[in-house]
Formats: structure tokens, C-alpha cells, sequence
């Protein structure tokens, strides 16, 4: 058996319907015209978010399933930057590089 406390931190802990330990924060900066949306938004229980004074919408978010994150970063196309951590920045990289050249 597991106690609750236990059991809360493996499910709840990151992003998402994958449950598991906290893999990583990713950090998320939303431009001004997608940030008015993105704050109603509750991504996760323990994120953090921050309107900046430029406008943009930052967003701080424990994951344990990337590819699930990646999935939902993605689809925001050029109104997000991830900005950490930099395992995740590549990711969101390779994946936007190999979606252009399936355009040529």
C-alpha cells in the first residue's frame, strides 16, 4: 500500500495524464497576443505564471512525461518559447526543424 503524501507525488506530481516522478520545470513564454488566453488556462496544480511588463505571459510547469508537453508546446506554434530547461528548448528545436522540412 501507499501512503497518500506518497502516492500524490508519483501521480499528480507533473504535467499532464502521465504520472510519475517531476522530470524537469519548463519554463514558457506566450506573446502578448496569446497570453490573454494562456492565463485562463490551469495547466498544472503547482504552476507558476507571471504577466510580464512587455506583455508576454510566462508559465512555469513541472513535467514527467516530454513527449505529452512537448505535444501541447507545440501546438502554440510561434506564440510560445520555451525557455528552459535546454534539454526541452532542443527538443521543441529538432521537432519545429523536422515539421519545416516535411514542407521543403
Amino acid at each position: 500500500m501507499i501512503a497518500g503524501a506518497r502516492l500524490g507525488q508519483c501521480i499528480g506530481a507533473g504535467y499532464g495524464l502521465f504520472s510519475g516522478p517531476v522530470r524537469g520545470r519548463a519554463r514558457l513564454r506566450f506573446r502578448p497576443e496569446r497570453a490573454r488566453w494562456v492565463a485562463d488556462e490551469r495547466w498544472h496544480g503547482r504552476q507558476e505564471a507571471t504577466r510580464l511588463p512587455d506583455g508576454r505571459f510566462e508559465l512555469v510547469v513541472p513535467y514527467s512525461e516530454v513527449d505529452e508537453l512537448l505535444g501541447e508546446i507545440l501546438r502554440y506554434g510561434p506564440d510560445v518559447e520555451v525557455v528552459e530547461p535546454p534539454e526541452l528548448v532542443e527538443l521543441v528545436k529538432e521537432r519545429l526543424r523536422r515539421a519545416a522540412e516535411a514542407y521543403g
